[in-house]
């Protein structure tokens, strides 16, 4: 009787778990037998290690009874990452690798039929995972060699990169006379494509100046205006705005995205998420599930901008699950089986047409909408989440002289200058973006002067404002007291922010 027992990581969310790979040899019937509450992916490893093993020309134990047990017994587990971490516990509980050696590492890789490693979905997460377990020791971690490069932007952490099932195996046999394995180092990011400029955007100042606004505190955004205004060309320059990614910053976003089906690329690191799922996504695709959660759409948008375009087209009930992740910046996906917490701390960008024809408010074309379309297409967007969108503005049609004149606004970088500098205003006061403020650090750090406090009120009256909708203007008001250096929050500031939030255009 032989038990080896090795270390993989199951992707349970962003905790990507320790999973003991425990292989069991006995005398008996001949069998392979899998247990702790394995996918159809992982009941399949059977077959790709044994051909692996064979065609690598190792002996598997065909007489052998042979229990995989992977614990913990109540997660589930899936996709082909416990491949190596089977084949390896079986080599070393035959006695054709030592077992000491053997559990001084972590493994995750996929085999094919001879023994080749293939790449995973998950690795930086799972070296994230590692990362974070300050109280363990960090075993270096053994990747296939495409996804090792990812796994490597995790600081810190050993990652060594496999090509071929014999290659671990000579690894760890230090008389092997192979080259052990490579440790790979963090590579620089290939360049990306550049970001749209906002120097190539015609007229628009109230548009541009609230995207500078939302940009600097991190704040959400709703835009309504008619088709061709430039309202999608306005929101796919907001991430050149954005300040550069902080390294933990970069690594949660990037994490989040290796978990999804496409996974993550070298070219987007550091560089802000831009998600823009279209109008038929469903609630899972826009917050995550499935039977094995994955993350969706607010969470691969993680520090960085969901844009929802021709948001009354939206399924309402999709809608509405985004409630609860605007405000708290993260969502839970809970299943019988287990439960998944993913980070989604996005800014949200939606536009839409004011009404069913789209031409509400514009100069020269005829809207023949009833007020009774109007009310019910706006209808669509309850108020509780208009509430929790800090700006509304309306963005209206371009004259044929301010379209085709020479375009005279500022360039991406000079606003990002001043974003950065109100920004970094905002850390250094109470360390998180305004946007973020509690109602009680609101008290502390963005008190309204007297005046201000009072046109604050008679907007509420006036406007019919929420408590909610007035913590919203005054976060807004810090922003703008930032953008123009201002340690105080005064009439002017308040002002503009009230301008940002009176509602859709009606008829």
């Amino acid at each position: 009787m032989t038990l080896a027992t090795l270390r993989s990581r199951a992707l349970a969310g962003m905790s990507a778990p320790a999973v003991l790979v425990e292989v069991h040899l006995a005398n008996g019937l001949p069998s392979f037998t899998i247990v702790g509450l394995p996918d159809t992916e992982v009941r399949e490893s059977k077959d790709r290690v044994r051909a692996a093993i064979q065609n690598s020309g190792l002996d598997f134990p065909h007489n052998k009874r042979i229990t995989v047990n992977l614990a913990p017994a109540d997660l589930p587990k899936e996709s082909g990452r416990f491949d190596l971490p089977i084949a390896m516990g079986i080599l070393a509980a035959s006695g054709q690798l030592p077992l000491a050696e053997a559990e001084k590492y972590e493994y995750a890789g996929e085999l094919s039929l001879s023994g080749e490693l293939r790449p995973i979905r998950g690795a930086l997460a799972m070296a994230y995972a590692i990362a974070r377990e300050a109280a363990l020791p960090q075993r270096p971690l053994i990747l296939p060699a495409g996804s090792a490069s990812e796994a490597a932007l995790v600081d810190g952490l050993t990652v060594l990169e496999a090509p071929h099932l014999l290659g671990v195996c000579a690894h760890l046999l230090p008389d092997s006379g192979q080259a052990p394995l490579a440790r790979v180092l963090p590579a620089p990011p290939a360049p990306g494509e550049p970001m749209p400029d906002m120097r190539d955007v015609r007229g628009q100042a109230q548009a541009r100046r609230a995207l500078e606004i939302c940009a600097a505190g991190k704040h959400s955004l709703l835009m309504a205006g008619p088709p061709g205004a430039g309202k999608s060309m306005l929101v796919q320059r907001l991430p050149g705005l954005l300040p550069p990614m902080g390294d933990d910053e970069a690594l949660a976003s990037a994490a989040l995205r290796s978990l999804s089906s496409a996974g993550f690329a070298l070219s987007d690191w550091k560089r802000r998420p831009f998600r823009a799922p279209h109008h038929s996504a469903s609630a899972v695709a826009l917050v995550g599930g499935g039977s094995h959660p994955r993350p969706g759409e607010i969470s691969l948008a993680h520090e960085g901008v969901l844009f929802l375009d021709e948001l009354p087209e939206f399924d309402r009930k999709v809608l509405e699950t985004l409630r609860e992740p605007l405000e708290s910046g993260h969502i839970t996906i809970s299943r019988a089986a287990q439960q998944v917490r993913y980070e989604c701390a996005f800014q949200l960008v939606a536009a839409m047409n004011a009404c069913p024809c789209g031409q509400l408010g514009h100069p020269t074309q005829l809207c023949r909408c009833t007020p009774d379309q109007i009310a019910r297409y706006q209808g669509k967007i309850s108020g509780p989440l208009l509430d929790r969108i800090d700006l509304h503005i309306n963005v209206p049609a371009l004259s044929s002289q301010a379209l085709t004149g020479p375009a005279s606004g500022e360039d991406s970088q000079r606003i990002r200058t001043r974003v950065v500098a109100a920004r970094a205003l905002q850390t250094q006061r109470q360390g998180k973006a305004n946007q973020a403020l509690t109602v009680g650090e609101l008290e502390r750090w963005a008190a309204p002067s007297a005046a201000a406090e009072q046109l604050l009120r008679k907007a509420m009256d006036q406007l019919g404002w929420s408590g909610r909708s007035y913590h919203r203007a005054l976060k807004v008001a810090r922003t703008i007291a930032d953008l123009a250096g201002s340690e105080g929050v005064d009439t002017a500031h308040v002002a503009e922010a009230i301008q940002y939030r009176r509602g859709l255009q009606v008829r």
